[in-house]
């Protein structure tokens, strides 16, 4: 705790517990937007490099629950069918991850946020995106680069990717497994992209660990809310909630 302390006071690490957990109460319920929920709640009180690095602990527990709950063989089926776009995030975490320390925060913020929240209001709005397949390889690499990159940069690779699945019209039973496929494999390489990067060291990696458990306690939670969704009301909320952070995100970054 001493080494805690040096990092920020009590009450920062209180509020960080409280948002962490709200993010596992939206991870359970969705399965993403964790990470988006502590990047744009905890970006109130702390710095962004520090809010990166304890998100990874959190992250990486939770995207292998999501496997292992969705179970073993959806997530083995999953992979098959989106493993290039898979590949392409992991890559882009790694490159990314370097770059953090010398992007800007406020335009990190506006690149995550204002795409976000453009995209799920024309949805909200009734026009579905769905991509042919003679264009979803073009649309599988882009995708997924653009999905790695702002992992690397603001630890949160899910609007990208949820947006992506969306529109190849994943179903809902689907859709968890293959979120936990991807964000598992994304956030082991966030993990060792901020280790070389120098944001996770000794002293972030205890910030990170502290709030694993408040994240699973949310995760349970909101597990018990997915299984009473529908395939509608799932797509519904999920856009709801990726346009709510991404709207804090563009306010973060206009605040400067």
């Amino acid at each position: 705790m001493e080494s805690l302390s040096a990092l920020m006071p009590p009450t920062a690490l209180a509020a960080a517990c409280l948002v962490t957990f709200s993010g596992g109460v939206v991870k359970g319920a969705v399965g993403f937007a964790m990470p988006l929920v502590m990047v744009s709640g905890m970006g109130i009180f702390l710095p962004p490099e520090l809010i990166v690095a304890g998100i990874v602990v959190p992250i990486v527990t939770a995207n292998f629950l999501q496997i292992a709950r969705s179970g073993l063989g959806r997530a083995r089926a999953g992979f098959r069918d989106y493993w290039l776009f898979t590949a392409i995030v992991c890559v882009a975490i790694l490159i990314s991850a370097q770059a953090l320390t010398s992007i800007p925060a406020d335009a990190m913020f506006l690149v995550l946020g204002v795409p976000v929240v453009a995209l799920c209001a024309v949805q909200l709005a009734g026009l579905r995106i769905r991509i042919p397949s003679r264009w979803r390889l073009p649309f599988s690499v882009l995708a997924g680069s653009v999905a790695g990159a702002l992992g690397g940069l603001a630890g949160t690779w899910g609007p990208p990717t949820v947006l992506y699945l969306l529109a190849v019209d994943t179903p809902k039973s689907k859709q968890m497994a293959v979120q936990g496929v991807i964000y598992g494999a994304g956030s082991v390489m966030l993990l060792l992209g901020h280790l070389q990067s120098g944001v996770l060291n000794r002293e972030t990696i205890q910030f990170s660990a502290f709030l694993l458990p408040p994240a699973l306690l949310g995760m349970w939670m909101g597990f018990g809310i997915q299984d009473r969704l529908d395939q509608d009301r799932f797509r519904r909320i999920t856009l709801i909630v990726l346009i709510a952070a991404g709207l804090n995100l563009v306010r973060r970054g206009l605040a400067g």
